[in-house]
């Protein structure tokens, strides 16, 4: 066979998620609107706000954000660049920041978004390369960064330099929504058919000072309600990834063999397989 494309759950070709910071009382109306539309979102949280009753309300958190299949994952805990600080206190910003979201929600925290200034490896490449080791010693599986929209499309090599597609102020991102929701993956030239992620994010405050909360209505109008794209959490679509990632292939390419948790979906030359989890499959 030539080519072998991870397909998301159910054999689908798109994905959309979104990412939300600070845990303002703005990210209750962000989050009704967004389950209304099915999307789902990860917000991210710091632990500073949480333990002094700073943040949009716990209860609303556990019931309305956990309880309707978003994710909450950490943004430090008094909300420091990784640029700025000793690496001391950027271990203190993740752990402090994660264990209080853990002991306060009863979950396991996972995911982080940088705070204050996105880290990015481009930009700061020293920098990076003694952060990334220290978020995967801290079991911190994935973590956001910004600042470089652009209409790719793409899914991340790295996910501790995970860039979003767009922040929602983005004056291109409604033609680049448009974009996503016609691109059909499968007619695409053989080479190119790898899965496709729209990933917006922002502040929901952003939403209250612009006065353009019609602005979510219409991104929730356009990327919503599609039965072709899979609605998942940063989380979600984290350790998805990786699942296929860890797939064994034989030699020949011809049997495969899924350690992981997940059941897998893949293309093998235009002809879907479902890999089940534990399962071996000849393709």
């Amino acid at each position: 066979m030539k080519y072998i494309f991870m397909r998301y759950p159910g054999g689908l070709t798109k994905a959309v998620t979104l990412s939300y910071d600070d845990g303002t009382p703005t990210d209750m109306r962000l989050c009704d609107t967004l389950t209304e539309h099915g999307m789902k979102c990860t917000f991210n949280i710091g632990g500073y706000d949480v333990q002094n009753k700073l943040c949009v309300s716990l209860d609303y958190v556990k019931a309305s954000m956990l309880g309707r299949g978003h994710e909450v994952a950490n943004h430090g805990h008094l909300h420091r660049a990784m640029d700025c600080i000793r690496m001391a206190d950027a271990v203190a910003e993740v752990l402090d920041g994660r264990r209080i979201l853990e002991g306060e929600l009863k979950i396991l925290v996972r995911g982080y978004a940088y705070a204050d200034r996105c880290l990015r490896a481009d930009e700061s490449p020293e920098i990076y390369d003694r952060v990334r080791p220290m978020l995967e010693d801290l079991d911190i599986t994935y973590a956001r960064t910004a600042g470089a929209d652009n209409d790719r499309f793409d899914l991340p090599a790295d996910f501790y330099q995970w860039m979003p597609t767009a922040h929602h102020q983005n004056p291109n991102l409604f033609d680049w929504i448009d974009r996503f929701t016609a691109l059909d993956v499968d007619t695409l030239y053989v080479a190119e058919r790898r899965p496709r992620l729209f990933y917006v994010w922002g502040h929901s405050s952003e939403f209250e000072s612009h006065g353009n909360w019609d602005r979510l209505e219409e991104i929730c109008r356009r990327l919503g309600g599609h039965k072709d794209i899979w609605y998942a959490t940063n989380g979600e679509i984290c350790d998805y990834v990786r699942a296929f990632r860890s797939l064994v292939f034989s030699a020949d390419r011809h049997t495969v063999y899924n350690p992981t948790l997940h059941t897998v979906w893949v293309d093998c030359d235009g002809t879907p397989v479902t890999i089940p989890s534990g399962a071996t499959v000849t393709l």
